[in-house]
Parts: structure tokens; sequence; C-alpha cells
């Protein structure tokens, strides 16, 4: 198994891999080009379409943005990602249809060994990130490795999810803790 597919398959992985680095660096220098554009820019679709492969013509994600890949995340359609989004996709992050992500949201897969001695080494795991449809994430909203958002949610601005939201939820706080359901 290469490098790469230790990475997406949950397992301990050196990040140092030569592929992985040309991974990282190819998807670097096409946020930096996204960083000169705007959501009118002519280029920017052609960018966005090259960094994220099968990203919706109707979900858009506002300059500036920032990921480790591109081609670890799937966004359904209708969905709007606002500025300074920063998405480490080492394992897979999903974002489902007609979801609002607020400003510089974070969305983290990583997860560094917990032994010392590991954790001076280059190996990491990558655990994946769910959000579920119709949901909307306040802005500066951190989403830890491994968390599952269900459907129709709402994460309060500022919040840190460390754990899974179930659907219909009201979630808030540091670490955040479901605060009420949400019925239609």
């Amino acid at each position: 198994m290469t490098e790469f597919e230790k990475m997406r398959n949950q397992q301990l992985y050196c990040f140092e891999d030569p592929d992985l680095l040309a991974s990282t660096t190819r998807a670097n220098e096409l946020c930096a080009q996204l960083s000169t554009m705007t959501l009118a820019s002519p280029e920017y679709r052609h960018t966005i379409e090259t960094l994220i492969p099968g990203i919706p013509k109707s979900s858009a994600i506002n300059p500036p943005f920032h990921c480790d890949h591109g081609n670890g995340i799937t966004i359904g359609e209708h969905t709007f990602i606002n500025y300074d989004c920063i998405m480490l996709d080492g394992g897979y992050i999903k974002i489902g249809a007609h979801c609002k992500i607020g400003p510089r949201c974070h969305f983290f897969t990583p997860q560094h060994p917990i032994d010392y001695q590991e954790r001076i080494k280059p190996v990491e795991t990558c655990l994946p990130i769910n959000i579920g449809d119709n949901c909307w994430l306040g802005g500066g909203v951190t989403v830890c490795p491994g968390v599952t958002i269900g459907p129709r949610c709402i994460i309060a601005a500022g919040s840190v999810v460390i754990r899974d939201i179930p659907a219909d939820s009201l979630a808030a706080g540091n670490p955040a803790i479901v605060k009420k359901t949400l019925i239609n």
C-alpha cells in the first residue's frame, strides 16, 4: 500500500513521502492562484475545479482558501464556503448539499500520535470528516478529526467540534455540545 493509500485509509503513514509532498505542493500552488481571485474572476471556476475535482457548478468557495490536497474534498450542490477556510484533507472531507460554511472555518483530519516518541517521527493518521446536507456552520468553527455532523445542524460561531453531532441539532461551545434539537 502506498503512503497516499495509507493516509486515505486511516492508517499510520509518513507525511514526508515524495508523492504526498508533490500533492501538497500542487494544492498549495492552486490555492495561491485562488488567493489572487474573486468568485467573478474569469479563471476562478477552472482553478477551483482543478483543485477540487467534481465540485458542482452550483457551489462556490470564496478565496482565500487553503487545503492539503484538494482531491480529498467532496462538496454537495448549492453549498457556499466563505473566506479563509482551511481544509486539511489528508482524510476525506465531505460537505453535503445546501450547506453554509462561515468565514474562517477549519476542518482538520490529521491526528498525530499520542505517544511523544512516535509523535517526533514524520507520521500521522487522518480521520474523515462528514457534514450532512443543509448544515450551517457559523464563522470560526473548527471541526476536528473523525467528526460527523448530521444533516440540518447549526454549529454556533467559534465552536470547536470534537465529537459527533446528531441530526437536527444546534451545538455551541468549546467543546461544542448540543444546546437544543431543531424541530420544523
